[in-house]
């Protein structure tokens, strides 16, 4: 019998990849072991979509090899990918909307019978159901996956993983839309595909999931990797400190809030997703919004930006009415929106940055019908470079950016428009920590120079660090509006948990 260790499950070595101007992996490598659950860690623009992109089969590399138990593997497609048995859980959900849970569920390989002809619906809903009831048994697999939550099309997606009989998968951002009760039966998962053997890449921004969940982590930082530590033996500083190559300055909340009000919302509702809402916000002043997911908080700053037709209520910006639901009434009369869902709302993929940045704007950087494109070219690249774009190239793509780069694109949209009331909904979501503290400053920023900001937010220290005040939403109602000295998670949770739950508990 040999001592020799078996190989490795998954062993990429030497990967390189090339976009023009900038080298976006240089020479990584990584090894995981069978049933290791193992964290690939790093600022936005360092690397890791591309790293996933590449071992998911969406890209290929320039150079370097991948191996599988000592096999070497060509993964030309993501049919390549999951051939191998790679699964990948895309940060940025990638469903047909109008199909069926169950359907995307099977997406590319559905169960058939009659020689292939025909695709067996019932079966397919039927295994989906069992799958998803470990995750949330709330889902139902026969209707079409655009009425789910965010977060519930989150775990359709990580249901999907465990329907493939997989020897790695992929984890990009799972938690994004994710509550605390909904993280912690996903530990229960991952530790379930462990003790199978199936070994776990977990991509997260969230530092106490990694220390959660993984037992390793390689640090990426400007395509290349800087080292691979044990995180039982890795203080979560000297991490920080890896990924970012600098010591990151902590910064204590500035108010710059004034008597003026610029944006007042009254009696908005819509059904039951938003009830008799109010709120104003006021020059300077950053109104952070909080609640459990369903709250109605997302559905709130859909009818603030005229998205949705509400049934009631009106809104005003500095004083002057805006036509219900006409976002480029909106729009003009200066407020601009961040989405929740970036990928689906927020960006045109296909379309260069600076594209991305001129859509509200076209009409200021045109002259006689014509975009005055080399002026619109400059304020983008002025913009991208004050808010750390990387690469500072804004004639890419903008879908070829990592999530945190198109959100400073979406960000310097609204700058470059001028807009003075901005709704940010999840700002930093998947987005890391020095990305972070550099959105909290444009906030703060944004904030001096008397605009005013609403950030939804599910993250208890980041609505601490940037809100003057915070409203707390439950079943679609605002129940709470607390000043700066009582935002805690105490008193947010107080409001925001249905009383029914606390008899109960």
């Amino acid at each position: 019998m040999s001592d020799r260790e078996p190989p490795p499950r998954l062993r990429l070595d030497a990967l390189v990849k090339t976009w023009p101007g900038v080298r976006a992996l240089d020479g990584v490598s990584l090894s995981i072991r069978p049933g290791e659950v193992y964290a690939i860690i790093g600022e936005n623009g360092a690397g890791k979509s591309t790293l996933l992109n590449i071992l998911s089969g969406v890209i290929a590399p320039d150079s370097g090899h991948i191996e599988i138990d000592g096999r070497a593997l060509v993964v030309r497609t993501p049919l390549d990918a999951r051939a191998a048995g790679i699964a990948m859980i895309h940060q940025e959900l990638k469903h047909v909307p109008e199909l069926s849970v169950a359907q995307n569920m099977y997406l590319g390989r559905p169960l058939t019978f009659a020689g292939g002809l025909l695709v067996h619906r019932r079966a397919q809903e039927r295994r989906a159901a069992e799958v998803l009831a470990d995750i949330d048994p709330s889902i139902d697999p026969g209707v079409p996956i655009r009425t789910l939550t965010v977060a519930q099309r989150q775990m359709v997606e990580i249901g999907r993983a465990m329907l493939e009989d997989a020897k790695v998968i992929a984890m990009d951002e799972p938690t994004s839309s994710l509550t605390p009760s909904e993280f912690e039966r996903l530990v229960v998962l991952i530790e379930a595909f462990a003790a199978r053997g199936v070994s776990i890449i977990y991509v997260s921004h969230k530092m106490s999931e990694v220390y959660r969940t993984c037992s390793r982590a390689s640090v990426l930082r400007d395509g290349r990797s800087v080292g691979v530590v044990s995180l039982a033996d890795t203080a979560e500083t000297e991490l920080v400190g890896m990924m970012v190559g600098r010591e990151l300055a902590r910064a204590e909340h500035r108010s710059f809030v004034t008597d003026r009000i610029r944006l007042q919302a009254d009696g908005l509702t819509r059904g039951r997703h938003v009830i008799d809402a109010s709120l104003s916000v006021r020059r300077g002043e950053v109104l952070g919004i909080s609640g459990l997911v369903g709250a109605g908080r997302t559905e709130l700053l859909r009818l603030i930006a005229g998205i949705d037709k509400p049934d009631s209520g009106t809104v005003r910006i500095d004083g002057e009415l805006v036509r219900a639901h006409d976002p480029r009434a909106a729009i003009r009369r200066g407020l601009g929106l961040l989405p929740e869902e970036r990928a689906r709302e927020g960006i045109v993929a296909g379309r260069s940055v600076v594209s991305n940045i001129g859509l509200p704007s076209f009409a200021r950087f045109s002259r006689f019908g014509l975009v005055a494109r080399r002026r619109l070219t400059a304020t983008a690249f002025r913009l991208m470079q004050e808010l750390g774009l990387r690469p500072l190239d804004v004639e890419r793509p903008i879908g070829t950016l990592s999530g945190g780069n198109q959100q400073k694109a979406i960000i310097g949209r609204w700058l470059a428009a001028s807009s003075q009331v901005l709704l940010f909904d999840e700002p930093t979501r998947g987005i890391d920590v020095g990305a972070k503290a550099e959105i909290y400053a444009v906030i703060e920023r944004l904030a001096c120079e008397g605009r005013a900001i609403v950030v939804v937010s599910s993250e208890m220290l980041e609505l601490l660090r940037v809100s003057d005040r915070v409203l707390v939403m439950r079943e679609g109602r605002v129940v709470a509006d607390l000043p700066r000295e009582q935002i805690g998670e105490e008193q947010i949770l107080a409001h925001a948990i249905p009383r029914n739950a606390h008899r109960a508990a």
